[in-house]
C-alpha cells in the first residue's frame, strides 16, 4: 500500500489542517481555497468520508470514531501525515444534535455533548509533537444555552488553559454570501505570545434568495431503488424523494409551519437548509422537497461538489455542513489574523 507523502515546511507556508468531525468537507472546502493543505481529516460516518475523498483527493481521510480513537490515536494518524514539529491548525464542529433547540428532548447528559471536552484533549495531546497555530470549533447556539453553559465554558476555559487567545462569535451565513438564515456558533482560538490579532471575518455581498441560487433549475429526479448517479443528468445529487404525502397538496396553496414541511419562497433566504432523517425543506413550488443539489448550492457549495452515499446519508451530509464562503471567511480572518 503507498504511503501518504508527509508534507514538510519547507513546501508550506500555511499552517496544515486537521480536520476532526470533517463531514462532506465544507468547513474544510473554505480552507482549502484560501490557501491552507488538508493533511488529514476524520469522521464516523463512511458515506461522509467517500464524499470527502471524491472532493479532497490530495487528503487523507480516514472513517474513525474519535471517541474510541482517542487523543493517541488522533496523534498517531497526525504523525503518519504530518512530520513532527510542523505548524497546524485544528478545525471542526463536533455533531450538535445534544445541543440543537430543535431537539426538544436535549439534555445536559446526552453522551455527544462530552465531544467538546474531548476536542479540547485532542488538541493539548497534538501541542506535544506539533505547533497548534489556530483551532477552529463551530457548533449550534443552543450550547450556550443555560442547559449546556457549563460544556461551554468548559470548552472556552479548556482552550485557554492551553495557551490560546480565544475569539466567541455568532455568526449567520447570510451575511458571509450564503442564502440561508444560519446562525452558528464560531469559536476561534490563536496560539497566545505571537502578537496575532484577533479574527474577524470579513461580511460578503452574495445572493440574498432562494431564487437567485435555484431559480431555473430543471427538475430533480425522484428517488428509485436500484437509481444511480448515471441515471440523474444535470448533477448527480440532482435527485429526490417522490412526493407521497397529502400535505403536499395542502403546501401548494399557502405555507406550512410544520418543520417536516415548511416551504421556502422564492423572494427570502432559506432557513437552515435541512436537519437530518430526509427532513430538507419544501421547494417554492410546494410540489416536492427541495433536491440534494438544490440544498448543496443553498448551503454555497460550489457546483463542481459531488456528495456519495444514498439519499438519507446526503441529507445528513448537507445539514451537518457548514457552509463553504463561511468557512472561507473564517479562514481569510485566520491568514490575515497571523499575518500570511
Amino acid at each position: 500500500m503507498q504511503k501518504t507523502a508527509i508534507a514538510t515546511t519547507s513546501s508550506i507556508t500555511k499552517p496544515q489542517i486537521i480536520s476532526l468531525f470533517c463531514g462532506a468537507g465544507g468547513l474544510d472546502l473554505g480552507f482549502k481555497e484560501e490557501g491552507y493543505p488538508i493533511a488529514l481529516a476524520i469522521d464516523f460516518e463512511s458515506a461522509a468520508i467517500d464524499t470527502h475523498k471524491h472532493n479532497f483527493a490530495s487528503t487523507k481521510s480516514i472513517v474513525a470514531d474519535l471517541t474510541k480513537l482517542g487523543p493517541n490515536g488522533v496523534l498517531k494518524h497526525v504523525q503518519e501525515n504530518v512530520e513532527r514539529g510542523n505548524r497546524i491548525g485544528v478545525i471542526g464542529g463536533p455533531p450538535c444534535q445534544g445541543f440543537s433547540r430543535g431537539n426538544i428532548g436535549s439534555r445536559p447528559d446526552d453522551p455527544r455533548n462530552a465531544l467538546p471536552k474531548l476536542y479540547v484533549q485532542i488538541i493539548k495531546k497534538l501541542q506535544k509533537d506539533y505547533v497548534v497555530e489556530f483551532v477552529i470549533f463551530e457548533n449550534v447556539l443552543g450550547m450556550k444555552d443555560k442547559k449546556h453553559s457549563e460544556k461551554y465554558l468548559s470548552l472556552i476555559q479548556g482552550l485557554k488553559k492551553l495557551k490560546l487567545d480565544v475569539t466567541e462569535k455568532e455568526l449567520c451565513a447570510i451575511d458571509y454570501g450564503v442564502a440561508q438564515k444560519r446562525n452558528r456558533v464560531i469559536v476561534s482560538a490563536l496560539r497566545s505570545g505571537q502578537g496575532y490579532k484577533p479574527v474577524v471575518p470579513e461580511k460578503k455581498i452574495g445572493p440574498t434568495t432562494v431564487k437567485q441560487v435555484i431559480g431555473g433549475l430543471p427538475n430533480p429526479i425522484f428517488f428509485e431503488r436500484n437509481l444511480t448517479s448515471a441515471d440523474i443528468p444535470n448533477h448527480p445529487n440532482h435527485w429526490t424523494m417522490k412526493p407521497k404525502s397529502p400535505k403536499f397538496a395542502q403546501i401548494i396553496g399557502g405555507d406550512s409551519k410544520t418543520r417536516s414541511f415548511r416551504k421556502l419562497k422564492w423572494d427570502k433566504a432559506s432557513p437552515t437548509i435541512a436537519f437530518g432523517n430526509r427532513e430538507i425543506h419544501i421547494h417554492p413550488e410546494g410540489t416536492r422537497r427541495l433536491s440534494i443539489y438544490e440544498a448543496m448550492l443553498l448551503q454555497g457549495f460550489p457546483r463542481s461538489f459531488e456528495l456519495k452515499g444514498n439519499l438519507s446519508q446526503q441529507v445528513q451530509q448537507i445539514s451537518n455542513a457548514v457552509p463553504p464562503p463561511l468557512a472561507k471567511s473564517l479562514a481569510a480572518a485566520i491568514s490575515k489574523s497571523m499575518n500570511i
